[in-house]
């Protein structure tokens, strides 16, 4: 079965253009024109990502973003704007998306980059069917679920890969750059992405984010992650 994107937009001319793109890299689409349509059709749970404007009347793309991730809709979006300024792509990481990318675009890049974020969402990091355990966590590779003392925590796409990376390789440092390469496949906006998301995990997963057990920085080098 083919993946199946949902595209949300309320420019009849960019949807047109999106589901072309999308048409020849092999994937479906369907098109939603308001963030209240997309969030409806986005529950039912039949998409394996979503193109997300931010401009719309009503709701804009970042209220979808939070919306969804607060109803726990794992569902991985990328938000595709006209705006170019840091600020937003760092905020648009840091409330749940996954990525980021600015008009005008490659289509063979956004192509590429939606394949590559679907392959990881489910959990193209790694082997299928089993547990990893580490400490007080665990992660079901077949359910694609992260737990701490037996309590489930909501990840974004983005979230798990990073996390399932390190569970797979507890004390092993990662620097920047090994992170990007294996968890976004490219750099992306902004170097800060990085940290964005480092934080966001440690504020589920530490008992003091500001003081981390668990993710720890390497001064000079990354990140590792020790139990």
């Amino acid at each position: 079965m083919a993946d199946t994107v949902l595209i949300v937009d309320d420019d009849e001319a960019v949807l047109t253009m999106l589901r072309k793109v999308m048409k020849s890299s092999g994937i479906e689409s369907d098109a939603a024109r308001s963030g209240g349509e997309a969030i409806e059709l986005a529950c039912q749970g039949h998409y394996d990502l979503m193109l997300l404007d931010v401009n719309m009347p009503g709701m804009d793309g970042f209220e979808v973003v939070q919306t969804l991730r607060s109803r726990g809709i794992r569902l991985p979006i990328i938000i595709v704007s006209g705006r170019k300024e840091d600020y937003d792509a760092l905020y648009g990481l840091d409330i749940g998306a996954d990525d980021y990318l600015t008009k005008p675009f490659n289509p063979v890049t956004l192509g590429a980059k939606v394949k590559a974020l679907i392959r990881r969402s489910r959990g193209g990091l790694g082997g299928a069917g089993s547990i990893i355990s580490a400490g007080p966590f665990r992660y079901d590779t077949s359910t694609l679920r992260f737990y701490k003392n037996g309590a489930e925590i909501v990840l974004s796409s983005k979230e798990n890969a990073m996390m399932k990376l390190f569970l797979d390789n507890v004390n092993r440092i990662f620097t920047k750059d090994m992170l990007y390469d294996m968890i976004w496949g490219s750099a992306i906006v902004d170097e800060n992405a990085i940290m964005v998301y480092v934080n966001r995990l440690r504020q589920k997963i530490e008992e003091d984010p500001a003081r981390p057990a668990y993710l720890q920085t390497v001064r000079g080098l990354g990140y590792r992650f020790v139990v």
